[in-house]
Formats: C-alpha cells, structure tokens, sequence
C-alpha cells in the first residue's frame, strides 16, 4: 500500500531510481570484494561476502552458485541489515540526506529488509521506497554479482 501511495513520485523519478540502484549495487558488492580480498579472505569467503547486500534467500543462492558458504553468507547479511537499521539513519543525516524518497532507496539497497522495516517505522514514503529498492536489489544482485566475480577473478586471480 505505501508503494502504490507514493507511485507518481516513482514514476517520475525512474530514471535516477535505476541510476541509484545501479551505482548502490554496485558499491556493495566491490566494496565487500575488495575489503575481503586485501585483508587475504580466501576465495569461497569472496563468494561469501559479495552478495551481502540482499534479501537472505537469493544472497545464499547466489553465494552459493560462486562456490561461498550459503550459511556464512547468512550470517553477513543479517549483520548488514541490522547495521544498516541500527547506524544508516545516523549516516543519512550526518550526509545532509534529507528527502524521504532518497533515505528509503539507501536503506532499502544497502540493508534489505531489515532496514526497510526500520524505514516503514520512520515514514511512509521512506519505507515505500526502501521496500521498491530491496525488491530491485535483489533483481540486480542476482545479475550483477556472477558478472563481477567473473572480471575480478581474472584481474585479482583467485
């Protein structure tokens, strides 16, 4: 109900949704990757961690479709949403992010559900947009991730 209440400001905003999704994706997954991969995580702990980011089900089907550990990669998504519930409204301000559409895009992308529960508790339109970016996340990470991981594991060797 919040998404269809707040569908003249989706439409109109498509094109910077798709954008931001896209470049918040994208973060997640290298940033996860190459923290990993300097700190010496094996390859199956890259796997791991690359889809963390996501809703749990396609995190741990994608996880394990990269030869990671479905259940370790469980665990670092839960982190990540609760992190992002707990810290991403302190972060949101301390940016100068004020406008509620963006705030539920950046919860919803970078802490899935749990953060899009935290959202829908704040506000409305926040939580409609964090709920449409946790459900286009999803999309994209099952997409982008096997893409990635193919470039990297041939610049970075593992």
């Amino acid at each position: 109900m919040p998404l269809y209440r707040q569908w003249h400001h989706v439409r109109r905003s498509a094109l910077a949704i798709v954008v931001s999704l896209l470049c918040g994706s994208l973060t997640a997954i290298l940033s996860a990757v190459l923290i990993a991969w300097v700190l010496g995580g094996s390859a199956e702990l890259l796997a791991s961690v690359a889809p963390k980011s996501t809703t749990a089900p396609v995190a741990m089907a994608v996880s394990e479709q990269l030869g990671g550990l479905p259940s370790l990669t469980a665990v670092i998504v839960i982190v990540t949403g609760i992190f992002g519930a707990m810290f991403g409204t302190a972060v949101l301000n301390w940016t100068g992010v004020t406008d509620w559409r963006d705030r539920g895009l950046a919860k919803g992308t970078a802490s899935h559900g749990i953060g899009t529960a935290r959202a829908l508790q704040v506000h409305e339109t926040a939580g409609a947009f964090s709920g449409l970016a946790m459900g286009l996340n999803a999309i994209a990470t099952a997409l982008l991730v096997p893409l990635i991981w193919s470039v990297l594991s041939r610049l970075l060797g593992f």
